[in-house]
C-alpha cells in the first residue's frame, strides 16, 4: 500500500522577520560520507544532513560494510575501509529519489572489485544515466543500463584508466562521479566543462589528502588515491535557505536573518538574479575554516520587477529556478528564462510542472523552448499539483504567501529528501503554512 498522499496549506498575511537557519548542504553531505567511506580512518562529519536523499546514501554505504555512528547529535562519523575496501552488498542498492547518490556511487562502484545494481523509487528509475555511464566506460568501466535509465548494472575487477572527459552539459554530478572514478583509475583523470557547475568534490579533496590539479577549465585528480580521514563542517544549505529568502523578499515586514549558509559562488547564481530584479539582499561573511564560503544573509522586503535572467546564470542556478518562476509571478513586468531544458529531467518535467502551476493560480505563463516567460500580476487562491518534486512544492508554498485566498499544494511528501522540517522553519520564519494529510 502507498504512502498517503499529503499537501501544504500556505495562507496569505505572513509576517516573515526574525533570525533562523537552515539544515546542512545536501550536496556537501553526500560527498563527504562517499569520501569518508573512502579514506582511512574516522572521517567526523558536523551539520550532515538528515534529510531522505542523504540517508540514502548513508543507507548504501552501510550495506556496503562501512560503520556509521550517528550517536552524537549533529555529528556523522564514518569509519573508512580505504579506498578498495567496501565489500559486496547483499541485494540491489536502493537510492529512493536521490539522483546525486545514484550518480556519484557509480563513480565509486566502477572501480570496485565487485559486482553492483543501483536502483530507486519510480521517479529516480525515469532519470538519465547515459551521462555518466557513456564516461565511465571510456575509464575501461563495464557499466549497463536499461535503455538509458536505471537500473545501473556495473560489473567489478575492472581496471579503470584515467583520461581526459570533455562534458557537452555542465553536471556537478557527472564530474564528480568521473573524479571519485579517477581515484580509483591508473593516471590523471580530467574533467572539462562547458560552463561552471558545483564544485564541492573539488574542495573536499583536499582536506581528504588528494591534490586537485586546477587547469583552465578543467579539474583532475591522480590515481590511485589514498585518502586521508578528516573532520568536515558542512554549512547551511544554500537551496534550502533560497525559500527563506524569497519568503523575505515578497512577504517580508522587516528584516530577516539566515545564519550561516554556504555561499560557495556555483551554488548562489540565485542572489544575483534577484538583485538584479531590485532585491535587497545583503551577505555578511562568517569564519570558516575550510574551502566552502559560508556566511549571514540578511533580506528586507521590497517591489522587485522583471527581468531576462542571462543564460550563463541559468545552470548555477538550475535547483532554485521553480523558485525564481513563483517570485517572478508577483514582480513587475516580464521574466523571461531560457537555456533551462535541463529542467525536463528532474524529479519531474519541472518546466511543465510550475507552468501548470502558475496557471492554476491566475498567473500569465507562457512556455517556451527551453524555459517560461511570466508576467507578474495578483495570484489568486487555489490548488497546485507538485507532481511529487520537493523544489516545485516549496517554491509554491513560498509564492501562497502573495495570494489572494489559501493556495493548497498537493503530493508533498518527498520535501523531507532534502528540507526536514521545512514547514517548521517557515513557520518560525513568520510563513502561514500547514503541513496536512
Amino acid at each position: 500500500m502507498s504512502a498517503p498522499s499529503r499537501q501544504f496549506v500556505t495562507r496569505p498575511g505572513s509576517h516573515v522577520a526574525g533570525e533562523i537557519s537552515v539544515p546542512g548542504d545536501k550536496s556537501i553531505s553526500h560527498r563527504a560520507a562517499i569520501l569518508g567511506a573512502l579514506a582511512e580512518g574516522v572521517t567526523e562529519i558536523r551539520g550532515y544532513l538528515e534529510a531522505q536523499d542523504c540517508l540514502a546514501t548513508l543507507a548504501a554505504l552501510a550495506a556496503m560494510g562501512i560503520r556509521l555512528d550517528r550517536s552524537a547529535p549533529g555529528v556523522l562519523q564514518v569509519q573508512g575501509a580505504g579506498l578498495y575496501g567496501l565489500s559486496a552488498p547483499r541485494a540491489a542498492l536502493d537510492l529512493g529519489n536521490s539522483g546525486t547518490s545514484m550518480r556519484l556511487l557509480a563513480g565509486v562502484l566502477a572501480g570496485q572489485a565487485f559486482d553492483s545494481v543501483l536502483v530507486g523509487d519510480a521517479s529516480l528509475m525515469r532519470r538519465p544515466m547515459e551521462r555518466v555511464a557513456a564516461p565511465l566506460r571510456r575509464m575501461g568501466a563495464e557499466v549497463r543500463t536499461s535503455d538509458g535509465r536505471p537500473p545501473i548494472a556495473i560489473r567489478g575487477q575492472q581496471a579503470l584508466t584515467g583520461c581526459a572527459h570533455a562534458l557537452e552539459v555542465p553536471s556537478a554530478q557527472v564530474k564528480s562521479a568521473l573524479l571519485l572514478a579517477g581515484l580509483q583509475a591508473t593516471g590523471r583523470t580530467s574533467v572539462r566543462e562547458p560552463a561552471l557547475s558545483r564544485d564541492h568534490t573539488e574542495r573536499l579533496l583536499p582536506s581528504f589528502g588528494v591534490p586537485v590539479v586546477h587547469d583552465g577549465g578543467s579539474v583532475a585528480v591522480d590515481g590511485p588515491a589514498r585518502l586521508e580521514a578528516t573532520q568536515v563542517d558542512v554549512p547551511g544549505d544554500f537551496s534550502s535557505a533560497a525559500y527563506l529568502i524569497a519568503a523575505g523578499l515578497i512577504a517580508g515586514k522587516g528584516e530577516l536573518l539566515i545564519r550561516g549558509v554556504g555561499v560557495n559562488p556555483t551554488r548562489t547564481a540565485l542572489l544575483d538574479i534577484l538583485r538584479q530584479m531590485g532585491a535587497d539582499i545583503r551577505v555578511h561573511p562568517v569564519a570558516s575554516a575550510d574551502g566552502e564560503p559560508r556566511a549571514d544573509i540578511e533580506v528586507r522586503p521590497g517591489v522587485l520587477h522583471g527581468v531576462v535572467v542571462p543564460e550563463d546564470r541559468v545552470p548555477i542556478a538550475m535547483d532554485e529556478l521553480p523558485l525564481l518562476f513563483a517570485v517572478a509571478a508577483v514582480a513587475e513586468g516580464e521574466t523571461l528564462v531560457t537555456g533551462a531544458s535541463e529542467l525536463r529531467v528532474k524529479e519531474s518535467d519541472r518546466l511543465a510542472a510550475v507552468a501548470i502551476g502558475l496557471e492554476a493560480v491566475g498567473v500569465a505563463v507562457e512556455r517556451v523552448a527551453d524555459g517560461l516567460r511570466v508576467r507578474g500580476g495578483p495570484v489568486r487562491g487555489g490548488a497546485v499539483d507538485s507532481q511529487g518534486d520537493h523544489r516545485v512544492a516549496m517554491a509554491f508554498a513560498v509564492l501562497g504567501a502573495r495570494a489572494d485566498g489559501p493556495i493548497t499544494i498537493r503530493d508533498v511528501q518527498n520535501v523531507a529528501t532534502s528540507f526536514p522540517g521545512f514547514t517548521r522553519t517557515a513557520q518560525a520564519a513568520g510563513l502561514q503554512i500547514s503541513e496536512e494529510g
